[in-house]
């Protein structure tokens, strides 16, 4: 037996809650379990039971062993003083607290249906891509759907939290926090941190300055990324550097250290140079980029605005002084779509929760119900066991299932994993 797996059992009833009373006699009624807690101190508070005659309002605390109690030292520690029920699976000791007096104590012992914790361990020890992988097909569809809806939300409410952080730290400013978080993203994962830090040593304030030439815009950035510091043959980056070195003088600029930019292993297309250059495009295109985003309300009104291309010397090049085939290169449409899923639709559920808009955080769900399904390992893995996955709302919901419940084998806290122990 295993404290995760009574947990679940006391938060979902999972029980025979016929007759229950506790080990010195008295009738037990559950009222409410509580509510879970996955911190320091008693496993659930709030609960509310009935022992006896008495309605008791408080904690309850939940072991294997009654025993286990005073191996955890709990007797010493006054966090534990409200508690009114313990909870074991099997009663082996007497237990007081630190007056003296017995704790009611309920035994759950040859109440729990053995398949189900048999199922539960078969969960625990599989090596499976998915420890049910062979079972989620047979999951009710009403079950799963409504398990995604909610990963969707959850995913989304967790990216808030991210968004406004940095809120937080641009003193309330959207327009300052999207300009940051959108450089986040630009780093598509491998040169995400070196993006936001490129962001954050340039004030937007000085962005919005040479919003109008591009490219004073790109000897910044290029400057700020570290990229200017080397000796060019090509006049481009010559101007760009005599450039940097005049705007970073005047505006007191310190450049990052270029060995935190990632190359190695990545498509020419990829590249950080390129994505710097695109993302000075993007930054010329609008003042307030974020309030363009906020007022637009099709989605493909919008793609277009967002589909940065670069300055002519970038048709022929992916990195100073590296030449291409010739021709624009201007964000993909998997990139494209990537930002749409990644930066635009968290940062508006962000804006409208904050915001209390609930139109503004509706419509980014819509977007990702309206962008297609994204194609990574992860979401083929989710095809071959057989799962549809139209739409990226629903590839965003099982990323969120996959990392935060699968890979960690939660499946106690799983809507599938409850599903599959309920029917055994």
């Amino acid at each position: 037996m295993t404290e995760e797996f009574l947990h679940y059992i006391w938060k979902f009833r999972n029980y025979d809650f016929l007759n229950l009373k506790a080990v010195t006699g008295e009738v037990v009624e559950v009222i409410s379990p509580g509510s879970h807690n996955r911190d320091s101190g008693p496993d659930f508070f709030n609960a509310r039971i009935r022992i006896g005659d008495t309605l008791w309002a408080g904690n309850v605390e939940i072991h294997i062993k009654a025993s286990d109690w005073n191996r955890h030292v709990h007797e010493q520690d006054r966090a534990y003083d409200n508690i009114i029920l313990h909870v074991v699976h099997e009663a082996d000791e007497w237990i007081r607290d630190h007056s003296g007096n017995l704790f009611f104590t309920l035994e759950l012992n040859g109440r729990i249906d053995a398949e189900q914790y048999h199922k539960y361990l078969r969960l625990r020890c599989s090596n499976d891509w998915i420890a049910c992988g062979s079972h989620i097909v047979t999951i009710n569809k009403i079950v799963l759907e409504s398990w995604l809806e909610r990963l969707l939300v959850s995913r989304l409410e967790r990216k808030t939290e991210e968004v406004k952080e940095i809120w937080k730290q641009s003193m309330h400013n959207w327009e300052e926090s999207f300009y940051i978080y959108l450089a986040r993203n630009f780093g598509f994962h491998v040169n995400s941190l070196p993006f936001e830090l490129l962001a954050r040593s340039i004030p937007y304030t000085t962005i919005c300055r040479y919003r109008n030439n591009l490219f004073q815009l790109e000897a910044l950035l290029f400057g700020q990324a570290g990229f200017l510091e080397d000796y060019f043959e090509e006049s481009y980056p010559q101007r760009l550097q005599s450039e940097y070195q005049f705007l970073a003088h005047k505006h007191d600029l310190k450049s990052l250290d270029k060995r935190i930019w990632k190359f190695m292993r990545m498509r020419p297309a990829n590249f950080p140079s390129l994505r710097i250059a695109q993302f000075a495009s993007l930054m010329s295109t609008a003042e307030h980029l974020f309030s363009y985003v906020l007022e637009t309300q099709k989605l493909e009104e919008l793609k277009p605005r967002l589909n940065a291309g670069t300055s002519p010397y970038w048709h022929r090049h992916y990195h100073f002084g590296k030449k291409s085939p010739m021709g624009k290169k201007a964000l993909g449409e998997e990139s494209l779509h990537n930002m749409l899923i990644n930066t635009v639709s968290p940062f508006l559920f962000a804006y409208g929760k904050e915001k209390g808009e609930e139109e503004t955080a509706e419509r980014a769900l819509q977007y990702l119900n309206q962008l297609p399904a994204e194609n990574n390992e992860i979401i083929r893995q989710w095809k071959k066991l057989g799962l549809k996955v139209k739409g990226a709302g629903r590839s965003q919901a099982l990323l969120e299932l996959k990392n935060r419940y699968c890979s960690i084998k939660k499946c106690l806290d799983c809507g599938v994993g409850r599903s599959l122990l309920k029917n055994s």
